[in-house]
């Protein structure tokens, strides 16, 4: 594969030997390292741990797909380290960390004004218009969420962490798995119940402008771009679903909860009791 293979002294030295100085953060494949090389180059390494929950495989799969991915709203890989037990990845280091650490911080999130909000919604939506149709290969990423996008100088956003994603075919638009990986809360409910994933369930992980259950009501991201530009016109919203899939149900069960609804909703108003999963 075209890509540099970094020793293990270098790597060492450029992070002041794995120092807790230079930790930006942690995650299920390990700790990650703020470095800095002979040259200058500043790059983040991502050091897979000995008792990774994620492993060698995640590790292989990352490499193999996001070496072949090029886009301005893709974290940038420049190579990896490997020796005896020891597992790196070397990336572009991007100073503004992570998405979450702007979000769920109550001083930071003051400095995400509408625009840049849009801004960054926009470059998460090209990016995964990018995996999912205009890349040479097809990848769901399956694990988008806020701590997987990480902001350069100027809070462009770079879709990162491709340890979990799949590649389709050319002509496949679902696949399923009986081993279920992902964030909870970020999974849709086809991938969380039934194994599938698709490029619909990266749809629900985007989440900005989806909120239905229902696979087939989410529009692609090229459609979800036409919507953020202006360009289309907003579908008007379906009523909320009772159940995951209408063909899980059988026909009776779907006349009930029809009934129930019509019993219960004099006023147009329904009032959904949830149960915790």
């Amino acid at each position: 594969m075209e890509m540099q293979i970094f020793d293990f002294a270098t790597i060492a030295n450029a992070t002041n030997n794995f120092s807790s100085n230079n930790k930006l953060g942690q995650g299920g494949f390990g700790h990650v390292y703020k470095g800095m090389l002979k040259e200058g180059k500043e790059i983040a390494v991502k050091r897979l741990s000995k008792d990774s929950g994620q492993g060698f495989d995640e590790f292989k799969n990352e490499v193999t797909l996001i070496v072949k991915l090029q886009h301005r709203n893709l974290v940038k890989l420049f190579g990896c380290c490997l020796k005896g037990d020891e597992s790196m990845l070397i990336y572009e280091y991007l100073p503004n960390k992570s998405l979450d650490n702007f979000i769920f911080d109550k001083t930071r999130n003051k400095l995400l004004n509408w625009e840049r909000r849009f801004h960054i919604i926009d470059g998460i939506a090209r990016g995964l218009l990018y995996l999912h149709h205009d890349s040479r290969l097809r990848i769901i990423h399956r694990d988008l969420k806020a701590s997987n996008i990480l902001l350069d100088n100027d809070m462009n956003p770079k879709i990162s962490d491709f340890g979990l994603a799949r590649m389709f075919g050319g002509d496949q638009i679902e696949d399923k798995t009986r081993r279920v990986v992902g964030t909870y809360g970020y999974m849709s409910p086809e991938y969380v119940f039934y194994g599938r994933f698709s490029m619909k369930s990266d749809v629900f992980s985007f989440g900005v402008l989806i909120l239905e259950q229902r696979p087939e009501d989410r529009p692609k991201m090229s459609s979800v771009l036409l919507m953020l530009g202006g360009e289309s016109t907003l579908p008007q919203p379906n009523q909320p679903g009772y159940f995951i899939e209408k063909d899980q149900l059988p026909s009776a069960t779907v006349a009930d909860c029809r009934s129930r609804k019509q019993s219960t909703s004099s006023n147009e108003v329904t009032i959904t009791m949830l149960d915790a999963r």
